[in-house]
């Protein structure tokens, strides 16, 4: 995540044309600048009211295979990593049109997108940018996965993924997000799945789009692809990636520490609601207001958030 003080758009379009993940079908999308406060909306070019959806949780409808939003019986589909991109970017305000419902897979991460904003170039506007001020901790969980949310003078994902494969295994990482870092760590992280699952999809007529041209596939044995990885940890990237797209849908950017274990789409949109919900867990300020309120200190790590004892007095059931 970009720290800046201002908000942020494009300085010019973007194109971009592929298929669809699950239609299959050829989705041409454009990504256009847009004025300050606007936030990041979708607009479905090929209805003949031309629709715009906000891209926030409140318009989630479904995240059983990806991230999709809607209103008044409109949706658009596999957002999460044109927002991923755009958040990681720092790009504040900007208008997605599609010509389909489903978003292009591309070659199953953002790296694509982010090379094209990049060469269209990113400016500033006159408004400032506000922020997600984590003040006191937040925690959901379930017995198998968890997602806490600590203060932080940043943006910080630690994410950790186990499968019972031996391709993936347990894989964890922990990152500062910057616009350089998410460019050269984040961004080219691909989509994975299962053979069986592939098989299984396109049965049901989903995954059309699928391949090895926009996904690492794996057989029970390891990697399907003949490349191979593009990073040695690429599943626990993707999952950051992916968690960057699902987070976006606040509205605005956060300052805080992300800790994530074995969570996906659905887990993270349930934290968004408990989040924004929790409003004695976080106030909105601007960088200027952040940085006057609480001055930098050398002597107290960027990451420290919270003592034991507060960790186990936050994760009794009457604080959850």
């Amino acid at each position: 995540m970009v720290m800046a003080y201002m908000q942020r758009t494009l300085a010019g379009p973007v194109h971009f044309t592929g298929p669809g993940v699950h239609s299959g079908k050829q989705v041409h999308l454009t990504i256009r600048p847009a004025p300050p406060n606007t936030g990041i909306q979708f607009r479905r070019v090929d209805l003949p009211a031309k629709p715009y959806i906000r891209a926030h949780f409140s318009r989630v409808v479904d995240t059983s295979l990806a991230t999709v939003i809607g209103e008044n019986g409109c949706i658009v589909s596999t957002i999460e990593h044109v927002m991923a991109c755009l958040a990681g970017l720092g790009i504040d305000n900007a208008v997605a049109e599609l010509d389909d419902y489903e978003a292009p897979i591309m070659d199953g991460s953002a790296g694509i997108f982010s090379k094209a904003i990049r060469g269209a170039g990113i400016v500033e506007q006159d408004a400032p940018r506000i922020y997600f001020v984590v003040k006191t901790p937040i925690m959901l969980e379930k017995p198998d996965k968890s997602v806490c949310l600590y203060p932080a003078p940043n943006f910080t994902i630690t994410c950790t993924i186990v499968f019972d494969h031996p391709a993936i295994k347990t894989q964890r990482l922990s990152i500062e997000l910057t616009e350089e870092k998410f460019e050269q760590e984040i961004s080219q992280a691909r989509t994975f799945g299962f053979l069986q699952e592939l098989e299984y999809l396109k049965f049901y007529g989903l995954g059309k789009g699928g391949s090895l041209e926009n996904a690492v596939i794996l057989d029970q044995d390891g990697i399907v692809n003949q490349g191979g990885l593009r990073y040695p940890d690429e599943f626990v990237r993707h999952k950051i990636l992916d968690c960057i797209g699902d987070f976006s849908l606040l509205g605005m950017p956060i300052l805080g520490h992300l800790v994530l274990y074995k969570s996906g789409h659905l887990f993270n949109h349930e934290f968004l609601k408990v989040f924004f919900n929790n409003k004695s867990a976080w106030e909105t300020r601007s960088l200027v207001e952040f940085e006057s309120e609480n001055p930098r200190s050398d002597d107290i790590p960027p990451s420290a958030a919270i003592n034991d004892r507060e960790k186990r007095s936050f994760m009794e059931p009457g604080n959850l």
